[in-house]
């Protein structure tokens, strides 16, 4: 694939994970080995038809139009509040799923209590996912940037709504292995890359260091080697940054990985959005059923704004 086609897939199979997610959303990995999830399924958890979307590729979306017009932390935050009280970029026009932390956050912003820059949540309990989901379109964007640089503009951007070093961290090192995938590295390459470069940056802030224990399984890289049923997949930010990571290292195909991460259960939807970005840019979509993509909601709108955001980000 060339570098455009890659881009597209991720942000499409980031999308699609989060759709197959959705109705599946807190069940268990238990209940799908019972029944497991094999094709695209409407009217589960939220009672929505099937290609339904949730808050992970909203927040996704609005981040990429944002970014079509330059990076303003300002309008993005602007974006976020279209979307949380507006309605904006959601499939039916109502928002049906959010976290607290991103609520509070963005409640404050429009509010003006706080400003875009000050309202994210930093307690050790406000390190849910809500940050990581929307974070494959900003590290295409910035990709060419020093790494420095990248995981400024990386961090700035979770810090909207989650401020805690530790979901900073888990951006970053999510947004340091698409850098690297969509340099045209081998998966083992591009994540042992990821975390010697984590390593680096991250050891030189105290505020850092003190999260090292929380991400010790993959900064040992051996989370390759871990059984599945030492993954969980829950909406702690690790949980999803771990098992994102651990289904598309283990699987070879981007449907096989979308499967994988959806059947695992509980956070379905942001799994899914996570590991279907790292498996769109590495793998494409030629193996994806032609009607997860057919039945995806606002399809046109999407498709229409994914190429914009690419013919941008390319650019930079």
């Amino acid at each position: 694939m060339d570098l455009q086609t890659r881009m597209k897939s991720g942000l499409l199979a980031g999308i699609i994970g989060d759709a197959l997610g959705v109705p599946r959303e807190y069940s268990t990995a238990l209940e799908h080995s019972l029944c497991a999830v094999k094709n695209e399924l409407g009217y589960g958890r939220f009672d929505h038809p099937e290609g339904t979307w949730s808050d992970d590729a909203s927040l996704s979306l609005c981040t990429m139009e944002s970014l079509c017009n330059g990076y303003n932390i300002d309008e993005m935050g602007k974006l976020f509040c279209r979307w949380m009280f507006e309605g904006y970029w959601t499939p039916g026009g109502y928002v049906f799923d959010s976290g607290l932390t991103t609520f509070l956050a963005l409640d404050d912003l429009r509010a003006g209590r706080k400003s875009v820059r000050s309202c994210g949540q930093a307690l050790d309990d406000d390190n849910g996912n809500g940050s990581l989901m929307r974070m494959l379109p900003a590290a295409l964007y910035f990709r060419n940037k020093p790494v420095d640089g990248f995981l400024a503009a990386i961090h700035e951007i979770s810090q909207i709504t989650h401020a805690h070093p530790r979901s900073k961290m888990a951006c970053g090192m999510y947004a340091l292995l698409v850098r690297e995938l969509i340099s045209g590295a081998d998966k083992g390459r591009a994540y042992t890359s990821a975390i010697n470069q984590a390593r680096d940056y991250y050891e030189r802030e105290e505020a850092f260091r003190k999260e090292f224990g929380a991400f010790s399984r993959i900064l040992s890289y051996r989370l390759p080697e871990y059984e599945e049923g030492e993954i969980k997949s829950s909406g702690y930010v690790i949980d999803t940054l771990e098992s994102a990571v651990w289904t598309f290292m283990k699987f070879g195909s981007t449907r096989e990985i979308l499967l994988k991460t959806v059947n695992m259960g509980l956070d379905t939807d942001t799994t899914g959005m996570t590991a279907g970005g790292l498996a769109g840019l590495c793998h494409g979509l030629d193996d994806v059923p032609l009607q997860w993509i057919e039945v995806l909601a606002r399809r046109t709108d999407i498709e229409q704004l994914v190429d914009r955001f690419v013919t941008q980000a390319m650019q930079q």
